[in-house]
């Protein structure tokens, strides 16, 4: 990805605007290398499936909740170092923008908004059907939520921005919102089945969103609800407007307006 707009408030732009790495960033891409690493070796696997967002939070790892994002979910080496790649240019123009509280409140606060409400999707599939063949969690885990996140916050931020999507297609970032839901959906329900791992995305989305849109999540919610109501109103009218052109009139009879009565 790539993006071209000028960035005239606050920010650089991606890949190459110059801006300084964050040391949070850099200690962020260091954790996730490694723990990525250790994932290969018998001596410290053990302790990643501990840290990763896995079911066993539904026995009493809560604390999966808040450290599967920064353990680097394990794949294709060199797809793994282009996520970290994608993930530094993102957020590092969000980290300048936001600012270093800011910036950990919305990464944090979407990150475990996320894993709480996949965790719950995946209680009642347990409770449901049990049988029910999945992966749960692969969509969302490690650098794939800090990717959707810091994705979503910079589509938020810079809508109009223009990002080259897998550097050929110039798109608009303000429908990298809806893309990412799409690509989650496509990989993680149609693919490995991890409608946990979708939702997830979904919240971390919206979460984003919200909390970086003027007014809040409560804002956010209002205006939804107000422009679902005008719809509904519209669409009320537009059905009224379509009966009344449809009216049949009698053809064969005229009204006698001057004297009141009916005329042959």
């Amino acid at each position: 990805m790539a993006s071209r707009h000028p960035f005239q408030r606050g920010g650089g732009g991606l890949p190459g605007s110059g801006l300084p790495a964050p040391r949070d960033l850099v200690i962020i891409l260091a954790v996730l290398f490694a723990t990525f690493s250790m994932q290969f070796f018998a001596s410290t696997a053990w302790l990643m499936g501990l840290l990763e967002l896995t079911p066993l939070v539904l026995r009493g790892l809560v604390w999966q909740l808040a450290t599967y994002p920064f353990i680097g979910t394990r794949g294709s080496g060199l797809w793994f170092l282009l996520e970290l790649l994608i993930l530094f240019w993102f957020a590092r123009d969000i980290y300048w923008r936001l600012g270093r509280r800011r910036f950990w409140r919305v990464l944090g606060g979407a990150a475990i908004a996320a894993s709480v409400a996949a965790v719950v999707v995946e209680w009642v599939i347990a409770i449901l059907a049990p049988s029910f063949p999945h992966l749960p969690f692969v969509t969302m885990q490690g650098q794939r939520i800090l990717l959707t996140i810091t994705i979503a916050a910079f589509a938020t931020l810079y809508g109009e921005a223009t990002i080259l999507l897998f550097f050929v297609l110039p798109i608009r970032a303000r429908w990298f919102l809806w893309l990412e839901i799409l690509f989650a959906f496509v990989f993680g329900v149609l693919s490995v089945k991890d409608v946990p791992g979708f939702v997830g995305v979904c919240v971390a989305v919206f979460t984003t969103y919200a909390s970086l849109s003027p007014g809040g999540p409560g804002q956010v919610i209002r205006r939804w609800r107000k422009q679902l109501e005008m719809r509904i109103i519209q669409y009320r009218l537009d059905r009224m407007r379509r009966r009344r052109r449809f009216d049949v009139i009698d053809g064969d009879r005229d009204r006698d307006r001057d004297g009141g009565g009916w005329v042959n």
